[in-house]
């Protein structure tokens, strides 16, 4: 169904109305704000009609933006927009505009660059928010990962031993909602031992809009990796196939994160706001059993023995090989081999960490720690002075009083 907001049509007659004219000198100016005046008038046009589209509210604040470096009066002359005539053989322009459908380009040109957020499924399974809150859960079935105006992302996670509560992915789909004149509605899924390299009609991009290859796959790995790049949302994922299980990796602007149109459905998007309490398992208490038991204990019974039989000494030898500081991914590592005993879910854990230090924007938050206080010296988070420290500095400034 084609959009009856013409934001689209208002960026194209400005950027054919100034191309080349970007770095205008003083002589020039009046002409730019000609044109400023005039892509102002095209999204007053178009304002009721693209209520909550996001590139609409871009432009429009990219244009007041404009409006003051320039010194451009809002009273004025508006400009019939001149056609832009492309170079001769280029291509790599043609196939790229609009520049709508590139995130970087289109939605932030004239504005600070967008904050990228990432979130993370691996494992039996682990999830890492987009908030960096890191959680273990049971969420057996099918769970909807991302639900935004933009794409849908559904996991389906199953037992991995016959009686058991840990569970792992085994089939994800993702929607790729229709977008202007970017790319057209695709469906990528992928089941354990079949991860495809093209969406579910065979393509390998947006299909058959003028901006399609702003939505690409790659295969980095045949059965086992693929990365799937949305450009026109600035969004990379990555899926891959460990075992015989599915992880996944997103890095997404926190604009798309939250372009969200019912916020009360919010609650079920599993990398925004988490797992559901009912659903989440107290991994502290589990690790803690884990090391006096030597093996995994959940909430009910005992699990069955897993067929490959770890002890908490070998699982966490056999983790540090592959993840050598003892953070979440290390202990969710041991956790795992416990549990399954399996040890591709000692590869899940490490590609999920490399996935992380790949898609995530900040540096400094790439290893995540429990944040408690009976964890053994190593593992706790550089999160301020122990409890003890505070207790002999209390001791310390009360005699300091008496001796006044």
């Amino acid at each position: 169904v084609t959009s009856p907001c013409k934001i689209l049509k208002c960026n194209s007659e400005f950027w054919a109305a100034t191309s080349g004219s970007h770095h205008l000198g003083t002589e020039e100016a009046p002409e730019f704000c000609t044109a400023l005046r005039a892509y102002a008038h095209c999204t007053r046009r178009t304002a009721r009609t693209c209520r909550g589209d996001l590139a609409y509210h871009s432009a429009v604040h990219g244009i007041d933006d404009l409006m003051v470096q320039h010194n451009c009066s809002k009273d004025g002359p508006t400009s019939q927009p001149r056609l832009r005539t492309l170079p001769p053989g280029d291509s790599q322009e043609r196939s790229d505009s609009p520049e709508i459908c590139h995130y970087e380009k289109s939605f932030h040109k004239h504005s600070a660059a967008p904050n990228y957020t990432h979130c993370g499924l691996f494992g039996d399974p682990h999830l890492r928010t987009f908030t960096d809150t890191f959680q273990t859960c049971k969420v057996q079935g099918a769970w909807p990962l991302i639900d935004n105006n933009y794409l849908n992302v559904q996991v389906t996670n199953t037992p991995v031993l016959p009686g058991s509560t840990a569970t792992a992915t085994s089939k994800l789909t993702i929607i790729f909602k229709s977008f202007q004149e970017c790319v057209d509605q695709k469906v990528y899924q992928a089941e354990m031992d079949e991860l495809p390299a093209a969406f579910a009609d065979g393509s390998k991009n947006g299909g058959d809009k003028h901006g399609a290859n702003s939505l690409k796959i790659t295969e980095k790995v045949s059965g086992q990796h693929i990365e799937i790049q949305a450009k026109y949302i600035g969004t990379t994922i990555v899926v891959r196939q460990v075992g015989r299980y599915l992880t996944f990796a997103v890095r997404m602007p926190e604009e798309v994160v939250n372009a969200v149109e019912d916020r009360d459905s919010q609650g079920l998007y599993l990398c925004l706001r988490g797992c559901p309490l009912n659903q989440q398992i107290d991994f502290q208490t589990i690790r803690s059993a884990q090391a006096t038991e030597g093996r995994a204990r959940r909430k009910g019974p005992s699990l069955p023995a897993p067929p490959e039989a770890f002890t908490y000494e070998t699982a966490t030898a056999k983790c540090r090989e592959k993840l050598p500081v003892e953070d979440l991914y290390f202990q969710s590592c041991v956790f795992d081999l416990l549990t399954t005993g399996d040890v591709n879910f000692m590869l899940a854990a490490y590609y999920a960490f490399e996935d992380v230090k790949m898609l995530h924007s900040n540096k400094d938050k790439l290893h995540l720690y429990e944040r408690t206080r009976d964890l053994a010296p190593g593992n706790t988070a550089p999160s301020g002075p122990p409890p003890t420290l505070w207790v002999a500095l209390l001791c310390l400034s009360q005699c300091w009083l008496c001796l006044l």
